[in-house]
This record gives C-alpha cells, structure tokens and sequence, in this order.
C-alpha cells in the first residue's frame, strides 16, 4: 500500500539535497562512508569464515543488505519512541544521504571547470573521483565523455533507484539500496580479486537497477523535451534502439537517453584495472561532447530530478487519494 507519508518525506529529503548537495563535513557520519567502512570491515572476516569465495561473497552481500536495512528501521523506531517527530526527522536525514544529484551535479561541474582552467591532468584527476576506469589513459573528450555518462548512469543510482525503494517499502529499503549499489561499487568488479566473491553483489545490483533504469529512459526523455520537443524524441529513439547495447544490463538505457537528449557521441573502448574492455559506442552517430556538454547535462540530469519527483506526486494524487 502506497504510504502517504513517503511523499512528503522525499519533497523534504529532495529540498535538502538540492540546497545542501554533499557538505564535506558531514563526511564523518555520511550514510554512503559508514557502509563503506562496514563493507571494508566485514569483507576479510568472511572471507576467513567461509573458504568458497563465491558463497563467502553472496552472505557477505546479504548479510550487509539485511543489516542496513535492520539498522535504518531499528533507527527510526528508537527516535520515534522518544517522538514522532524525531522519528521523521531520522527518516529525511536518511534518505537525504540516499541521494546525490546536487553531489553530482557539482562533481561533473569541478570536472568541467578543471579541465577549463587547469588543463587535462586536472580534468583526470578530479574525473578520477567518480569513475571506475583508469584515468591516465584519456585525453579531454574522454574526460569528458567519462563525466557525461558517470552523470547519466548515476542519476538512476544516485537518485531515481533510492527513491523508488523509498516508495515502495519506506526509507529503511532505499537504504538497503544504497547498501546494494555501495557493494557494487566496492566489490563488484570482474577481476581476479572480486570475480567470483563479488559477483553476488553485482548481481543483486543489476536486479535492483533493472525497472529503474528502463523507466529512467521515460523520465529523462520527459525532461528532455521540455526543453526541445526532438531532444525528448531523440532520447527515447536512442534508448529503445542502443540501450540494450551496453555491457552492463542498465546503464546502458540512461546513458542512451543522455546521448540522444543532448545529441553526442557516448561509451567506446577503456581501460579497467589495466585491462581495455571494448564497450560498444552509444550514439553512435553523432559528434563527440565538448566541455559544455558537461553542464548541458547536469542540467539534464537535474531537469530529470524534478520531472521523477512529481511524477511520483501526481502518481499519488491520482490513484490514492
């Protein structure tokens, strides 16, 4: 049953990340660092427990989802019993750590503005910091591509997905969430370290991702053409015909909506824990981005916030009340 008080509780939580983003000193007690450090915490000592990499790594990931989630509800309960009022307050707080599209939006932007009056080594160095492949070996349009889909791919993983989880099982789910993608991102790569202890993780986050990504390709050509009827077209157009493409089996889809919106050239060959894995071209047939395709589609990606946001809102309205 749809909980009215979710809608309210993610107006507020979405307020406070667009006029907050991500105040560095929050990073002590952040949501994202504290699982983080329970995932560096938890990792060895299963590792030890269970000799099977594999089925060590799939009750270190379940394990780890059912405690963020336990912990999330345990919380809220304990501040509620002092007062209800608390118990909202624990429950923004939280899923205001889910989300991270004004954090992203301002790390594409330092990306952007590094590039512009620093020079390349600076583009890679601040590209370094939300991106997984190896930086060393891209020139500026590579930089630039990286940033472009690190903001397409995140806006599902970073935004739409915990908010989802949210409407669906309440704010202890879309902090479970954020415990899937953060394993992800930790543990869920294919190499020789993580290939078989990881693929859990991995797994689970490509289940997790799967609606929300296909439905970002709705919402983001929405966003889309409201700023231009063709962009919204082209988005669609290029999600549904290059979305399925990608190597992974969601990200793909937003970054397609991207590349069709602002018409650029997405995707293509890098190098990953020193190895090039040879990802097909997204958009194929158009130009590679320039640096103000960065801020182009940060306001994209924001645009999209505000199109998911009162779409689950008129949502509500419409079949609930």
């Amino acid at each position: 049953m749809f909980n009215e008080s979710i809608i309210y509780l993610i107006l507020a939580a979405y307020s406070l990340d667009m006029v907050l983003g991500d105040p560095r000193w929050l990073n002590p007690i952040h949501l994202i660092v504290l699982m983080g450090r329970a995932i560096s915490f938890f990792e060895p000592r299963f590792r030890r427990l269970i000799k099977s990499e594999f089925i060590s790594g799939v009750i270190f990931a379940l394990f780890l989802i059912a405690l963020a989630w336990l912990a999330a509800f345990t919380l809220i309960r304990l501040f509620a019993i002092v007062h209800p009022y608390f118990g909202t307050v624990i429950q923004v707080i939280l899923l205001f750590f889910c989300l991270s599209a004004r954090t992203l939006e301002q790390a594409a932007s330092e990306v952007k503005d590094a590039l512009t009056n620093q020079g390349l080594e600076a583009g890679r160095l601040k590209v370094s910091m939300i991106v997984g492949r190896e930086v060393k070996y891209l020139d500026e349009t590579g930089v630039i591509k990286a940033t472009v889909e690190s903001v397409a791919e995140n806006f599902v993983d970073g935004f739409l997905s915990p908010i989802l989880f949210a409407v669906v099982g309440g704010t202890p789910a879309a902090v479970a969430y954020k415990m899937v993608n953060t394993l992800d991102s930790m543990v869920g790569y294919k190499n020789d370290k993580y290939l078989l202890f990881g693929r859990a993780s991995a797994r689970i986050d490509d289940v997790a991702n799967f609606i929300p990504a296909r439905l970002s390709v709705i919402i983001i050509s929405i966003a889309a053409a409201i700023l231009s009827a063709k962009r919204g077209v082209s988005a669609l157009k290029t999600a549904i015909k290059e979305g399925k493409e990608h190597k992974s089996p969601n990200s793909g889809y937003s970054e397609a909506a991207f590349a069709g919106a602002l018409r650029v050239k997405l995707g293509g060959p890098n190098y990953y824990h020193g190895t090039l894995v040879d990802k097909p071209y997204i958009g194929k047939n158009f130009a590679n981005p320039e640096k103000k395709t960065i801020e182009m589609s940060c306001d994209l990606m924001l645009l999209s916030s505000v199109v998911a946001v009162v779409g689950i809102v008129i949502f509500y309205l419409i079949f609930f009340i």
